[in-house]
Parts: C-alpha cells; sequence; structure tokens
C-alpha cells in the first residue's frame, strides 16, 4: 500500500465502493418488470476499475460477480480505444465475451471524469427469457450452446448516448418476453447511470489524479487480508472431488476433482482430473468456474475479507480445456452456474477441511430447478422460475444450518419471493411453502431442513425441469466431523387427467393444468448428533425439523409422545450415560 495514503480514507473509498454497489441494486429492484428480478434479486451489480479489475462485488450474487472482471476485459479487448463518453456496453457469451452463461446479460457502462477512463459500473442480470429451445432459456435437451438462446458478444448497446435502435430491435425479437425484456434491460441501464454517477463523484473528492492510487491500494488490502488467511493452511496438498451423476440426457459417473497446493507464493486451485466435458448442459466456462473457485475460498474463511479482485492475486487456477469445468464450444452450459458450480464449491470445501479441520463446511444439496410457462387468462405469455423452492444449508461450528435459503451459489443473495404477488403475477395457487421435517443433515449443529413446496398451476403449460441429481439417491451435501448428510429432493407433477409424474433429472414437456410439489435437500450436519444438546433436539421436535422418532433414531434423545418434553431416564440409556 502507499504509504502516503491515509488509511481512514482507504477505508471509506472502500465503503464508497460498495454501497455504489448497493445503490445500483436498489435501483434495480425498484425498477426492473420481472418478478424474479424486483421479488428474488437474480442480478449482481459490482464495479470494475479502468483495467476491468473488479473492485467491488457487494451487491447480489457471487457466481455473477466474480467472474466480472473478465467480461469487464473483454470489452477493453474488443473496443480498445473506441470507448467514449456515453457508451454503454452489453455481453452474454461464455466463449467470446467473458460470460458465465447466456441468459446473465450484462451492462457495463464506462466512467469518464476529465475525459480520463476511471471506472465501469456494471449490472449483470439473468433474463427471463432469451429465445433458444425451451422458455426461460433453460433448455435441458440442449446439446449445442445454440440451442440455449441467443448469444451476445461485446456491443455498443448505446453510442455517445445514443440508444441503437436498430440492436435494440433484435434484442426484442428474440426473447419470448419482449415487453419485459424491455423493462428489465432498461432498469439495468439504469442503475448503471447512478452508479456511474457517483463513481464520479468519489473519484472528484478524492482527485482524480489519485483515485487510481486509491483503487489500487484497496486492491492491495484485500491481497494481504487474504494472504494472511492462506497463511494458516499447512504447506502442502490437498485432493478432493464432487460427482456429476447424469448429463440430462442419462446417468454418468463424472467429477469435478481439485488439488489444492499451499506453496511459497500462494495457492495453486488445480483441477486436473476432472471428466471430460458432458453432452448436456452441465457444463462450465472460464468465468463461471474462476467465480466459483473465488467465492469457495471467500466463504471458507473470516466473513469480513474484502470481496474484490485484488484478494486473489495469490491464487493460480488451473482449469483444463475440454472438461467440466473448461468446456469447449460448442458444449451447452446455461446450467453452469447451479449445477457445476455448485460442485466445484463442494469440491474445494472438502479439500480445505483436509488442511484445516476446524473451520469445515458441511455441503449443501444440489439446487431443483423448475419452470413453467404458459399463457394467462388474458392471452399474455408468462414465464415463472420457482425460487420459492429451495433447500437447506450445511451447518458449521456453533450454527445449525439455514432452513431455507437460496441455492449455495447464491450464498442467500437470491431471496425468496413473495408468494401473494406471485399469484398476482401467474395464474398459480400456492398451497405449501414449510420447512421439511427429517431433511436436515444430523449433527451437533444441524443441517438446513429443507422445504416441502406445492404450487397449483391453472393453465397448461410448458415444463422445464431441471434436477440437480437423482431423486432418491446420493446426497449432494455431506456431513463434517461425524454430521450426516441431508435428504435428497423428491419433486413430482401432478396433472389434473390424473397422470403423477416424478422428474429424474432433466426434460421439457407440455402439460395441462397441474400441481407442482417437491421437497427440496437438506444440508449436511456438523459433529456427532449424539452430542447435541436434547434440548436443541426438542426444540427442533416441537417446531417440527425433526421427528421424535428421529430424535430417538439419529440424536439418542427420548423425547415423550406428546413431544413436549424430554424422557431423561431413556435418553440416558440411549446416550450410555
Amino acid at each position: 500500500m502507499n504509504p502516503a495514503l491515509d488509511p481512514i480514507a482507504l477505508a471509506l473509498v472502500q465503503s464508497r465502493l460498495d454501497h455504489i454497489s448497493h445503490q445500483m441494486g436498489w435501483v434495480m429492484t425498484r425498477t426492473a418488470r420481472s418478478p424474479h428480478l424486483t421479488q428474488s434479486h437474480d442480478f449482481s451489480c459490482f464495479i470494475a476499475d479502468a483495467r476491468g479489475i473488479v473492485m467491488s462485488q457487494a451487491d447480489g450474487i457471487p457466481i455473477h460477480t466474480g467472474g466480472g472482471g473478465f467480461a469487464v476485459r473483454a470489452i477493453l479487448r474488443d473496443f480498445k480505444e473506441a470507448i467514449a463518453p456515453g457508451d454503454v456496453f452489453l455481453l452474454s457469451d461464455p466463449y467470446t465475451a467473458g460470460g458465465n452463461h447466456l441468459p446473465d446479460w450484462v451492462i457495463a457502462r464506462p466512467v469518464f471524469v476529465q475525459d480520463k477512463l476511471v471506472a465501469f459500473a456494471c449490472n449483470r442480470a439473468h433474463q427471463v427469457d432469451i429465445g433458444g429451445g425451451a422458455a426461460g432459456s433453460y433448455n435441458p435437451t440442449a446439446t449445442e450452446i445454440y440451442h440455449e438462446g441467443i448469444r451476445l458478444p461485446v456491443l455498443k448497446l448505446i453510442e455517445a448516448g445514443c440508444m441503437r435502435e436498430d440492436l435494440w430491435r433484435l434484442l426484442l425479437l428474440n426473447t419470448r418476453l419482449p415487453e419485459g425484456l424491455d423493462g428489465d434491460v432498461r432498469a439495468m441501464i439504469g442503475s448503471t447511470q447512478i452508479g456511474a454517477e457517483r463513481i464520479a463523484l468519489l473519484v472528484e473528492e478524492v482527485g482524480a489524479d489519485r483515485a487510481g492510487e486509491f483503487f489500487e491500494a484497496v486492491l492491495d488490502y484485500a491481497d494481504r487480508r487474504f494472504r494472511a488467511s492462506l497463511s494458516r493452511l499447512p504447506k502442502g496438498s490437498w485432493k478432493a472431488e464432487s460427482p456429476i451423476d447424469h448429463d440430462c440426457f442419462q446417468p454418468v459417473d463424472s467429477v469435478i476433482a481439485v488439488t489444492l497446493t499451499m506453496g511459497e507464493s500462494g495457492l495453486i486451485v488445480d483441477f486436473e482430473g476432472t471428466s471430460p466435458q458432458v453432452r448436456g448442459f452441465k457444463n462450465s466456462s472460464v468465468a463461471n468456474s474462476t467465480s466459483a473457485v473465488f467465492m469457495a475460498l471467500l466463504a471458507f474463511f473470516e466473513a469480513d475479507l474484502p470481496k474484490n479482485e485484488g484478494a486473489f492475486r495469490s491464487v493460480e487456477i488451473r482449469l483444463p480445456e475440454g472438461t467440466l469445468v473448461n468446456a469447449r464450444p460448442p458444449a451447452p452450459m446455461t446450467a453452469n452456474t447451479v449445477y457445476p458450480a455448485n460442485e466445484i464449491i463442494q469440491a474445494i470445501w472438502r479439500a480445505l477441511a483436509q488442511a484445516l479441520p476446524e473451520c469445515a463446511l458441511a455441503g449443501w444439496p444440489k439446487g431443483v430447478q423448475v419452470i413453467m410457462a404458459g399463457l394467462r387468462p388474458n392471452g399474455d405469455r408468462y414465464v415463472m422460475h420457482n425460487f420459492g423452492s429451495a433447500g437447506g444449508s450445511g451447518a458449521i461450528e456453533g450454527r445449525d444450518g439455514f432452513n431455507m435459503i437460496g441455492s449455495l451459489i447464491t450464498l442467500g443473495g437470491l431471496t425468496l419471493p413473495n408468494l401473494e404477488d406471485y399469484e398476482q403475477f401467474y395464474p398459480v395457487r400456492f398451497n405449501r411453502q414449510e420447512f421439511r421435517c427429517d431433511g436436515g443433515g444430523p449433527g451437533r449443529f444441524r443441517g438446513g431442513t429443507g422445504c416441502d413446496y406445492e404450487v397449483e398451476v391453472f393453465t397448461p403449460a410448458d415444463y422445464s425441469y431441471m434436477i440437480g441429481g437423482i431423486p432418491g439417491g446420493r446426497s449432494a451435501s455431506f456431513g463434517v466431523a461425524g454430521g450426516k448428510p441431508g435428504l435428497t429432493q423428491e419433486p413430482t407433477i401432478s396433472v389434473v387427467d390424473g397422470r403423477k409424474i416424478r422428474p429424474t433429472n432433466c426434460d421439457v414437456e407440455r402439460l395441462g393444468p397441474a400441481t407442482y410439489r417437491t421437497l427440496t435437500g437438506g444440508g449436511g450436519g456438523y459433529g456427532d448428533p449424539k452430542m447435541r444438546d436434547p434440548s436443541s433436539v426438542l426444540r427442533d421436535v416441537r417446531d417440527g425439523f425433526v421427528s421424535v422418532g428421529g430424535a430417538e433414531r439419529e440424536y439418542a434423545v427420548a423425547v415423550t409422545s406428546d413431544g413436549r418434553g424430554i424422557n431423561e431416564a431413556h435418553t440416558s440409556q440411549l446416550r450410555g450415560a
């Protein structure tokens, strides 16, 4: 760090950058049109410096922002000197534009102060529909990226303050929901305008000639903090892997394998041994895999670590080409933010737990993604993402897992929607959204339970469903320090004609009015379940998280038949006291 910079001023600059990220997010939440953005926050705002290095990723979802630098550096690569005040860029492609997957569009606005490029204000948001072979643009039948929707290289959407109307018409022509996309992308543009104005004000306050020094110092501080965290690891190597057991078309025996090596200069994260890319859309891009690595590392260590790209100067990532973590074109990859990323993170956590067992994190379940698309009674089209069907998180030392939380790759950044609002937006009625009983992995600290979620769909609809693992198969979550895994997910669709469908992995089909129900997966437990405080077990029984039978079977706690007390004598006998 430059010793001439006041540490207090430096801390304020970092806080201002993070606050600006949040301000962009608030603008987006209040102005976007689609419920999955306004209700569930399936977008993320971040700020990069003039070199394309992310300085703040305080808003939104970690899997969106950790690889944000790839997108901005693609702009700098493709447009070089043709970046001017008033320009706004758009991109999505994972092979050519630094994208993670096609539905996540990036709006990036360069920030100029005194005619000098100083930063980029960016918003990466998941579009409800970008064409492709399935409404909602999660196409489980895709075998090429061309089946997944429109591919956007780095494009100048706004030039010198003027919208390129020809390009805008092209975008609206390639979606099933043009009105929604129109409103959502305009909200993204507006959020980056607010961000750019705030960044320019910050630069003017610290001095345009010194802003670069402050920005570099912010990155340097993150570097020092993360190196200090890594210094807790002994020198050595640790291996782990996570399974991919279905490629959307058939069962497979694939793995994401990782070797962590701690040396003198930093940490090497090597995915040598990872299985080749698969036929279906469970492949990952470089930006997405890198983001998952960064997320896994930041989540494992101290909670107050700075969240910017400077933190990873001491990390070398090796992603073998042609594998699940770095697929060659034209492999499809829309599911990469949910499924491969999930396994990348958990493989790294397993490896790190070998080096620092006291910091071990129990596993989270695989996701259940179901999208319904059809017509409202007035003839308008809709696409509904079931973000309310969330699983439980893994436990850690000192805390039970969250019973119901956005999937692992969001770390809670994806919020649960208001079901009453959804019933106004879509032709549906929710029958239940409650915590699952006995779903969480037993442990001294219990895994999150997952939920029991049921929604009636009143109109015929196209269903796209993507199940993270084979229902009834091995659990994606895992216990640590003697804890046990949570239960797997169990989705069903009951059609009014009497059919009962049990989605086994990935498919797209047209169904009449139906009821969709899923028991989502539970998180893994931490520690020996028989060491759990009996009063905590009793509370779980009273709350419906654990059954009376489960309390005795898993925790060796005998709860009275009315569920209101503990049979102390029987419990002592069960625990061998």
